[in-house]
Parts: C-alpha cells; sequence; structure tokens
C-alpha cells in the first residue's frame, strides 16, 4: 500500500511528496537493492554534506513528537483547503474498503535545516515500512528538494523531481535567469543593494545562489548532482516553455546522466518527459507520469 506524506508552505511554494510502502502482513516486500556508486558520486555527495556542516546547524538528535491534526496549517486557506486540478487526476487504486484500512499518523520532526535527511532517518527505522522502496517527488521547489534529497540521500530509491531540474549555471551564462529570479525578486533587490548596483545583473545572481546554496552555480549544480543518482531509477519532468526550468539548461544534466545510468547497466532506469505547450506549470500528465514511475519501481 503506497503511502503519501506532503508538506507546503506559501511563500515560496514548496510541496514535495515521499512514497513508500508499508511491511503487509505477509512480510517484508521485495527489496530493492542500488549498485555500487559510480563515477565519483559518493565523493560529491560527501562534499556537498560537508559544506553543509560547515554553513548550517549541527544535526540534532532525531527527535519525533506526535501531534494532534493541526487546525489551521499555514499551508492552507481559509476556510477549507483547495486542490490543483493536476493532483485531483493523480491516479487511485481501487482498494476495497480503504477509508477503513487508513491509519492517520501526525507528527513533528525536530529536524533543524536536515528536514529530509532526518524524515529518511525516521521513516527507515520504522519496523512497518520497507526502507529500501522510500520514493520522493514534488513540484517547483519541491521538485529542486526532491532532486537533491535523491542526490544526497541514496536512502531515497526513486525520484521523480517536477518542473524543478534548471541549469544554474547554463542561466546565468546564457542570461536565462530573470523568470527565476522574478519569482523571488526581493531576495535579489536585497543582493543588489548591498553591491552598490543599479540594476540586477549576472553579478548579483551569483552572489544571491553562493550565499544561500554554495556551489548551487557550480561544482552541486544539475550537470553534476543529477548523474550522481544514478543507478537509481530517475524521472525528470518538464514543460517546453518554462521560462524558470528552461529545457536547454536541463539538456547538459540529461546527458550526463543517461551516460552514467549507462556505464552502470541501468539505461531504463531514467527519463526525461518534456510537456509541449506548458511553460513552469505541473500538469495532470505529469502527476500522472510520476506516479506511474514510483509503482512501476516501488513495486518491484
Amino acid at each position: 500500500m503506497t503511502n503519501i506524506i506532503s508538506s507546503s508552505s506559501i511563500s515560496p511554494l514548496i510541496c514535495f511528496f515521499v512514497f513508500f510502502f508499508w511491511l503487509g502482513h505477509g512480510g517484508a516486500l521485495g527489496i530493492q537493492h542500488s549498485a555500487p556508486a559510480i563515477n565519483g558520486a559518493d565523493k560529491i555527495r560527501s562534499q556537498f554534506l560537508h559544506l553543509l556542516r560547515t554553513r548550517r546547524s549541527p544535526q540534532v538528535p532525531l527527535t519525533v513528537e506526535p501531534s494532534k491534526p493541526a487546525r489551521h496549517p499555514l499551508f492552507q486557506q481559509v476556510p477549507t483547503p483547495t486542490f490543483s486540478e493536476a493532483m485531483e487526476s493523480c491516479p487511485k487504486a481501487d482498494i476495497k474498503n480503504l477509508k477503513q484500512r487508513l491509519r492517520e499518523e501526525n507528527f513533528y520532526l525536530h529536524t533543524e535545516v536536515w528536514d529530509l535527511i532526518k524524515l529518511a532517518d525516521y521513516l527507515t527505522q520504522r519496523k512497518d515500512i520497507d526502507p529500501k522502496r522510500i520514493g520522493i517527488t514534488g513540484e517547483s521547489l519541491g521538485g529542486m528538494h526532491a532532486w537533491f534529497a535523491a542526490f544526497v540521500d541514496t536512502r531515497y530509491a526513486v525520484a521523480a523531481p517536477i518542473i524543478g531540474v534548471q541549469g544554474f549555471r547554463w542561466a546565468i551564462d546564457n542570461d536565462k535567469w530573470q523568470a527565476r529570479v522574478d519569482s523571488i525578486k526581493a531576495v535579489f533587490e536585497e543582493a543588489r543593494i548591498d553591491l552598490g548596483k543599479c540594476a540586477i545583473d549576472k553579478e548579483v545572481v551569483k552572489k544571491v545562489w553562493d550565499r544561500i546554496a554554495p556551489g548551487l552555480a557550480s561544482i552541486f549544480d544539475s550537470p553534476y548532482s543529477i548523474p550522481a543518482i544514478a543507478p537509481r531509477p530517475l524521472l525528470l519532468l518538464n514543460g517546453a516553455d518554462d521560462p524558470r526550468c528552461p529545457l536547454d539548461g536541463i539538456k547538459t544534466p540529461t546527458k550526463r546522466a543517461r551516460k552514467a545510468y549507462a556505464k552502470a547497466h541501468s539505461s531504463n532506469n531514467v527519463k526525461l518527459i518534456v510537456q509541449p505547450g506548458i511553460g513552469h506549470e505541473m500538469t495532470s500528465l505529469m502527476v500522472k507520469e510520476a506516479s506511474d514511475w514510483m509503482d512501476r519501481f516501488l513495486k518491484q
């Protein structure tokens, strides 16, 4: 049975989903094993974690606090939450007595800035979850979170980032950073003022990325971190006309990823789906493809 954990906030929008399988009454389900690290994947992961430790608060011990459902979560609209057409179209299994069988759990994870690593800590220590079959997907910034979570933490066995992968260095070099900057413009305006500039330019953009996410536009950019996910199943979903994640900026990481997967004899584990005529938008097709990808690999 597939379960979903989701999280979102208002500004900027974050939405990620973690799929995992319960261990049923019949015992453990089949386990998916990852092949040995390839092309220095472990090295780049270690570099990223080392950087996190030098720039962020130390990891706190995993603390799980049971809770009742929140009455007014920040991400919900008042009086009732609304859901996108794309999410409503998510495939739903025909499970008998589903409502009676579902068990709702609400809890807080004390994580500091290590959210998805701590979530993996929690999920993999539960006896009722298969620790080898946890998948992650997300939309926009949540898609970026899914990308980096799968890159950094190999416990995420399957990944399907939606409209979240981009080439940050490519955008700077090819003057295609404006749409991304406009989505969080206040941050870049502060950097512009700090640098004494009269307008936001490439220097300002690079300064911001280096400050809030060191290496994002260099050694940890998508051409280097995306291939490190191999050989674990990876599905990239994008709109052909997305100005925030331009298609041309995804070509290099996709090409390098395919090379890494081929070297690992796992070419069928990587796929790019580009939907024509779509900008920075999550569609019903993308949700279905991501769901099918999870079913394909997590049910093996």
